[in-house]
């Protein structure tokens, strides 16, 4: 019979504890970044501190948010290109939190890998604390699990959660009507979905990640890794300014999917798909994948990655603000009477 082996540690089956010490303390700065008012405790202790009241809310409602990134980390992995998919984890949620109309507060990341490779797990998180930053969100805590045996070398998963808040009474989607406006704004390209129809697509275009990009001055890899667009201060801004009735993320699902979830029983919408032309990247996924304009329409954001409802009578006043904010808007259309679905006229594709 043999032995056992005595004095084995930790370390020897996997999981090096001083390794994820390190990352904490490479990481403190970035997430020291997003402070923000309301925080009151760093990484580092068994939970994350908040505080509503010094954040200014008087009676707040709050509203939670989680997602993760897909299968487009599988380009990340397969490239190195790390650094912008910890601003995707964050738009994902953040982005879904302002839909309804809360201001987002904090966030928390999820981390998991096989072995912890600290210059890689640094530039993720880096990328969510640079996604945080950007939103007014404060990155208070997360876990990294080192998890030998359960992920390949190399490879990593992301998950985050999100917490935003707003006054009571202020909660979106309300008091959508007939006759209120579809204003899109526009994407930074595929986003945060889709991804496995797009591996699968260049895949068949023979094409690899280090290649040219068909469409744009940098490799295929790179240009599909584009971040997620962050739409949280500019909406924001819309909604204090009044006339903003309900907000849709454009994400899994696209405009067919996602649109019906903000309207009330007994309306529906039309959208004029000549008001906007579809960006390269769709067109070349189109053009190599043989997708007709209903498969792109309930599978991609196809240009549009988030669509405001607003009063009419606001559209003149909510446009220059949202252009002066950055973001590039279309008049897609318009809330009608129905039975909830998405009405398409002209030609995207």
């Amino acid at each position: 019979m043999t032995e056992p082996k005595n004095g084995i540690t930790y370390a020897e089956a996997g999981v090096d504890i001083d390794a994820g010490n390190a990352l904490v303390e490479r990481i403190k700065p970035a997430a020291k970044s997003t402070q923000r008012s309301g925080v009151m405790s760093g990484l580092g202790g068994f939970g994350g501190l908040f505080d509503l009241k010094a954040a200014g809310f008087a009676d707040p409602v709050l509203v939670a948010a989680t997602d993760g990134v897909g299968t487009k980390l599988r380009i990340a992995i397969d490239t190195g290109n790390v650094d912008g998919v910890g601003i995707d984890l964050v738009a994902m949620c953040v982005n879904d939190l302002v839909c309804q109309g809360a201001e987002p507060l904090f966030f928390l990341d999820y981390f998991a890998t096989g072995k912890l490779e600290l210059d890689q797990a640094a530039r993720i998180i880096e990328g969510i604390a640079a996604g945080c930053k950007a939103s007014g969100c404060a990155l208070i805590g997360g876990e990294t699990a080192e998890m030998p045996g359960m992920y390949p070398a190399g490879d990593f998963d992301l998950a985050g959660f999100s917490v935003g808040a707003m006054e009571r009474g202020q909660e979106l989607p309300a008091g959508i009507a007939e006759g209120q406006v579809l204003l899109g704004l526009a994407s930074d390209g595929v986003h945060s979905n889709g991804f496995s129809l797009v591996r699968k697509i260049v895949e068949l275009s023979g094409l690899g990640w280090d290649d040219a990009c068909p469409w744009g001055d940098t490799t295929l890899g790179a240009a599909l890794l584009t971040p997620t667009r962050l739409y949280v201060t500019s909406v924001l801004e819309a909604i204090r300014a009044g006339g903003v009735r309900g907000l849709a993320h454009i994400t899994g699902g696209g405009l067919t999917e996602n649109l019906p979830r903000v309207l009330p029983e007994g309306l529906a919408c039309t959208v004029n798909l000549d008001t906007w032309t579809l960006p390269p990247v769709f067109r070349w996924l189109v053009d190599n994948g043989g997708m007709d304009q209903g498969e792109l329409l309930k599978t991609f954001n196809a240009g549009i990655g988030m669509v405001m409802v607003v009063d009419a009578d606001a559209v003149d006043s909510i446009v220059p603000l949202l252009e002066a904010a950055g973001e590039t808007v279309f008049t897609l259309g318009h809330v009608v009477a129905g039975d909830g679905a998405v009405a398409y006229s002209g030609t995207l594709v």
